[in-house]
């Protein structure tokens, strides 16, 4: 079973929604893409529940999902930072 990091950007954000501070999530990823170098203004980000894995304390888990506002796919190392989990 994978265990979670308490630093992993989806704990981090499934914990907001769970406490009702959803609002901050959007600003949670914007300021991880900022310290990766990346412009959080050329994304689009939205979020998506998830039934968590078994064995979890987590009723569901909050996946990121980002896609660029230019239209070009987002890049791989990207996307797998973002869902990166263990």
């Amino acid at each position: 079973m994978a265990r979670f990091s308490p630093y992993s950007l989806q704990l981090q954000i499934t914990r907001l929604f769970k406490d009702g501070q959803s609002f901050f999530a959007s600003s949670k990823v914007e300021q991880w893409l900022m310290e990766r170098g990346e412009d959080p203004l050329a994304y689009i980000i939205r979020f998506k529940k998830q039934p968590a894995p078994e064995g979890s304390d987590l009723p569901y888990l909050i996946e990121t999902e980002l896609k660029r506002r230019d239209g070009k796919p987002v890049e791989d190392w990207v996307i797998q930072q973002i869902k990166e989990q263990a």
